[in-house]
């Protein structure tokens, strides 16, 4: 019986690719640091000896795992499946792999069951991407002693939050439409335990105190389509509704259907803004105004700041908002004359 094949090591492959072992150790991580003929060159001399990078020999040398977990209350979101993207997109940028752990429910149980199985898989910090609210009430609490960043959230003054800009997106477009000669603005707002809506939603309703308006009662909706095409009927049939701000893209949609459905031209007759703006919103009928969020923009500072607390050993508690913009197309006019 022949002896058994000797492993490969870091080494050799650093031998024949004519590199120190630290270039072949950020090439095996995806480090973005080794330029592209060198990369080359070490993963061909990976290929030729049949190298496997170690990542549990990297981890116990390191300390690291080189591993970002990911707790995610829903897909369904717009802003929560294109911030998951960006988080994945600049954690490999650095070398990083992240594990998804999903949450059907949000309760203080499946937190610390969704932490409890991130320890067990070995990640090195966590991101909580929580639409609900959820941390700003003793409802649910995190884990001491976890790195921990957290996105759309009002916890700011326990853990490292990132999030967009919501109130300021929600006065952009709420001052574009009275600017425009709007008397007031009607509101399709979004699920009253997400933490988003409730923002947008408190700043319509304070621009509108400002400007010395009237507020209107809100529409409730959650999110779809089909929900801002049952509060768009409803708007439809009140000829003292020229002006929408709808709490996202999506019910947005809804509502241009249902006042077209109704014979109410936009921009003609009601003006329609929206929120996110999806990449879809320019392929709307009119082209959607709306309010531009940067998800690219968010997720890189979630890991950002949760490799600052990797390196450091620290948490450091505190809210970033990433800023907004509105987007001004089709959708919206002055309102029709008297």
């Amino acid at each position: 019986m022949g002896r058994p094949k000797a492993r490969v090591s870091m080494a050799d492959v650093a031998r024949l690719a004519g590199v120190s072992s630290q270039t072949v150790s950020r090439v095996s991580t995806g480090h973005p640091s080794v330029v592209g003929s060198t990369r080359q060159q070490v993963l061909a001399a990976m290929k030729e000896l049949g190298y496997r990078p170690n990542s549990a020999a990297r981890a116990l040398k390191s300390g690291q795992f080189r591993t970002i977990g990911v707790i995610l209350f829903t897909f369904s979101s717009t802003g929560n499946s294109r911030t998951l993207e960006a988080i994945a997109t600049h954690a490999a940028q650095e070398g990083y792999a992240i594990t998804l752990i999903p949450v059907a429910v949000p309760t203080q149980d499946s937190v610390v069951g969704a932490f409890t199985r991130l320890g067990e898989l070995a990640v090195d910090g966590v991101i909580v991407i929580m639409e609900v609210h959820l941390l700003d009430s003793a409802t649910v609490t995190l884990p001491p002693h976890v790195q921990v960043v957290v996105v759309d959230s009002d916890a700011g003054d326990r853990y490292t939050v990132v999030d967009t800009d919501q109130a300021d997106g929600a006065r952009q477009a709420v001052t574009h439409l009275l600017d425009l000669g709007h008397c007031t603005v009607w509101h399709v707002a979004g699920p009253e335990e997400s933490f988003a809506a409730e923002r947008r939603a408190q700043a319509w309703r304070d621009t509108l105190t400002a400007a010395g308006r009237e507020v209107p009662a809100p529409l409730r909706g959650d999110w779809s389509a089909e929900s801002g095409y049952q509060a768009g009927l409803v708007l439809a049939d009140r000829p003292d509704c020229t002006a929408v701000f709808a709490a996202n893209d999506q019910m947005a949609l809804g509502v241009l259907r249902a006042l077209h459905e109704r014979g109410r031209s936009v921009p003609g007759e009601v003006s329609v803004v929206g929120f996110d703006d999806i990449a879809d919103a320019t392929s709307f009928i009119p082209p959607l105004t709306t309010v531009h969020q940067d998800f690219a923009e968010v997720g890189r500072r979630c890991v950002q700041g949760i490799l600052h607390q990797i390196d450091s050993g620290e948490a450091a508690p505190g809210t970033t908002l990433v800023p907004t913009r509105l987007v001004v197309r089709a959708s919206t006019a002055p309102p029709p004359r008297p």
